[in-house]
């Protein structure tokens, strides 16, 4: 009987693989803990890392309006032909259906608009409230329509411009259309102004963003930049050090291990205990995170552990990815900025890589020893992945395999004093290289991109891949928060 072949792009989770797995897993050479009993219960729910600083509890305040003739609107556009009060009641409830899902206070005047004086009142009032941006639907494109809408982004609130088709021409969006703070959506898509919605919380968010970062020997805060607001939380590097000795090792520990030992497709070189030792060192993090009351976290890793007997946190911080939590390699601190504005504005992580050129075929390969695995989102299967050691030959690393084709974004952030700039980008997957036989990161991920850009010269470092074609949210991001987007 000819035996039955499993094709290529097959997980199952028997047969050949599980041989592979354990073969490598037992010819590592070290040694393990109670390698002949590993934990398999798939159901069992370890406990989970959160964000404790004040992002993570605070519900950002949006005040909406919409704007129109208080009488028929006749021969003038949008025309008799528009039905205003059904677009009222569709939007107010599409709109109230997401702010709940967002976790957003919405409020929604609750009668549209009629007139200048009215703008002006409703603009002054939410300016002094302090709301967090402002919401400005335009069911008319006659009288005070558009000057209200010239009035919010004059408030220096992030404004939000929803234009339906019929409510105006190109002449009325001319005016604000590269106005810093304020961005405009003219569609009858009404996703893109959720999106909308969506963005003016994750600015609200980033604002009361505080990160860790153990570095130094030193305790101090600053500020990132002034125009992120997130605030950057030094602590000691033997704050990581010193926790982690202390920590022992639970039967939490030990179970997530074998989660993870159990879901790689490949576990190569790495052992048991060095999954064990790097599931320990997240929730040393979390403790961390927890005292500091933050919602980052970010550490010069090589430095404060390099050099000792303590594991570096590779796998500790992929998990915090995929839980949500901005997790930055090396103190990175415009990393720590990019990190946060992905995970807020897309509901899923980055890779933080170091760009590599390849001019045998003009490719960018994005190279790093911590990737996260639940790169379609944070509540969604993770991709396949091996475990093998750190390119320094230590420890345990996932070594995620991206989906060959897929379409991602390239981003990344230089905060600055003055005016942050964000540099943007966007590609399609082409290979996972193997290290070895090539030199570095474990985590090579070659792409395509699409621009013209010399790869020899691609600007940036530490920047952020990750799936998705974000090129024109992450544009009108920088618009609505007056950051520099450079196009890549």
């Amino acid at each position: 009987m000819k035996k039955s072949k499993c094709p290529a792009s097959c997980h199952c989770s028997n047969g050949r693989r599980d041989f592979l797995k354990k073969t490598a897993l037992f010819s590592a050479g070290a040694m393990l803990i109670n390698p002949l009993n590993i934990y398999s219960d798939s159901d069992y729910v370890f406990p989970r890392i959160r964000q404790s600083g004040a992002a993570s509890t605070y519900k950002p305040t949006i005040k909406a309006a919409f704007v129109r003739r208080k009488g028929d609107y006749g021969m003038r556009w949008p025309g008799a032909v528009y039905d205003g009060e059904a677009a009222r009641k569709k939007y107010t409830e599409g709109l109230k259906e997401e702010a709940t899902r967002l976790g957003i206070n919405l409020d929604i005047r609750e009668l549209p608009i009629y007139s200048d004086a009215e703008a002006d009142i409703w603009t002054m009032e939410s300016k002094n409230a302090k709301a967090d941006g402002l919401f400005v639907i335009l069911l008319d494109r006659q009288e005070h329509a558009w000057p209200t809408a010239q009035k919010a982004a004059e408030t220096g609130l992030p404004v939000i411009v929803f234009s339906p088709l019929g409510s105006s021409f190109t002449t009325n969006t001319i005016n604000l259309a590269d106005k810093p703070g304020c961005v405009i959506f003219s569609t009858d898509n009404f996703n893109q102004p959720l999106y909308g919605l969506k963005m003016l919380k994750t600015g609200a968010l980033i604002k009361k963003t505080k990160c860790v970062v153990i570095a130094g020997r030193e305790r101090k805060e600053m500020t990132l930049s002034p125009d992120t607001g997130i605030t950057l939380q030094y602590v000691p590097a033997d704050t990581f050090i010193n926790t982690y000795n202390k920590m022992t090792v639970s039967n939490d520990v030990i179970k997530m291990a074998d989660q993870y030992i159990n879901q790689a497709e490949l576990i190569k070189h790495a052992t048991r205990q060095d999954v064990i030792n790097g599931i320990k060192s997240y929730l040393v993090a979390g403790k961390i995170l927890q005292d500091e009351k933050a919602d980052a976290i970010s550490m010069d890793c090589l430095g404060a552990l390099g050099d000792i007997d303590v594991s570096l946190p590779c796998i500790s911080w992929s998990r915090m990815n995929d839980d949500g939590i901005p997790a930055a390699c090396e103190a990175d601190t415009g990393s720590i900025a990019s990190h946060i504005f992905v995970q807020y504005l897309f509901d899923r992580p980055g890779f933080q890589q170091d760009p590599v050129a390849d001019t045998s075929d003009d490719t960018l390969i994005g190279a790093h020893c911590s990737c996260p695995t639940r790169l379609n989102g944070f509540n969604n299967p993770p991709e396949p992945f091996e475990l093998i050691h750190h390119h320094g030959n230590r420890d345990a690393v996932p070594r995620t395999i991206w989906k060959v084709g897929q379409r991602i974004s390239c981003m990344d952030f230089l905060p600055d004093d003055g005016k942050s700039k964000m540099l943007i980008s966007t590609g399609t997957v082409v290979e996972n290289l193997s290290v070895p036989p090539s030199g570095g990161c474990v985590v090579s991920v070659k792409v395509k991109m699409d621009s013209g850009q010399e790869v020899l010269s691609f600007p940036g470092f530490h920047q952020l891949f990750f799936y998705g074609d974000y090129k024109r949210e992450l544009k009108a991001f920088c618009q609505l928060y007056n950051y520099d987007a450079v196009v890549v």
